[in-house]
């Protein structure tokens, strides 16, 4: 699949795609540490709110109840 395929396919009206998404992580790996400006950084910044937008939508993480959220801190604490 070309970037261009795969960009087109990450469209937040495309991506439910689970496939797609895993492909997109491992370019995602592959370009990493590119600069900011140049093609390849685009291509980065793309693929990054794509996926970001995938995952808001695929894994919705529900804020925790109040209580739950209380007890959970004080067991890091160590108070029980």
């Amino acid at each position: 699949m070309s970037n261009r395929e795969l960009n087109e396919a990450l469209q937040p009206t495309d991506n439910k795609h689970q496939a797609e998404y895993e492909c997109a992580l491992a370019r995602i790996e592959e370009i990493f540490d590119s600069k900011p400006g140049t093609t390849s950084g685009d291509e980065l910044e793309s693929l990054l709110r794509q996926v970001e937008a995938y995952e808001e939508e695929a894994f919705p993480i529900d804020p925790p109840h109040p209580g739950e959220a209380i007890r959970f801190r004080k067991e890091q604490e160590g108070a029980e």
